[in-house]
């Protein structure tokens, strides 16, 4: 009897322990818009050098050929498609943070930091000072 609670605890220890790793964020999601609730693009994030980006890789709503009208710098007038909106986002505990992200409909860049909500949904919140004081959006993987 003891061998199987000593069994059992056990397997629980090492489910909760492979639970708990951060999910991989890499991949294709698809951005939704946190006021109007539709599609907007699908962006890569891949892992470079140990940090996390996001590339354009498709406009759901706009022509391909749309440019940011508003971004700063080297980015102002250049194709969304392509361009990279999200950067050197680090794994940190069981989340993704000290990374930026910029917003082409604004032109603002923020800090942020990403979480996953099971394996095919990222929440992403974007901020200026402190975190309870941004907004989210949800991005969903692209299958």
């Amino acid at each position: 009897m003891l061998l199987k609670i000593q069994t059992l605890v056990v397997i629980l220890f090492f489910s909760v322990c492979i639970c708990s790793g951060q999910s991989d964020i890499t991949g294709t999601w698809k951005t939704i818009d946190d006021v109007s609730g539709d599609a907007k693009s699908y962006v890569e994030i891949y892992e470079e050098d140990g940090k996390y980006y996001g590339k354009v890789q498709k406009l759901l709503l706009k022509p391909a050929d749309t440019v940011c009208e508003k971004c700063p710098g080297a980015k102002k007038d250049q194709p969304l498609v392509g361009m990279i909106l999200l950067r050197e986002l680090e794994s940190y505990k069981d989340y993704w943070s000290y990374g930026r992200i910029l917003d082409p409909e604004n032109g603002k860049e923020y800090k942020c930091s990403v979480w996953a909500d099971g394996a095919d949904k990222l929440v992403l919140r974007g901020y200026i000072g402190i975190s309870a004081l941004g907004r989210s959006q949800n991005w969903y993987r692209v299958k």
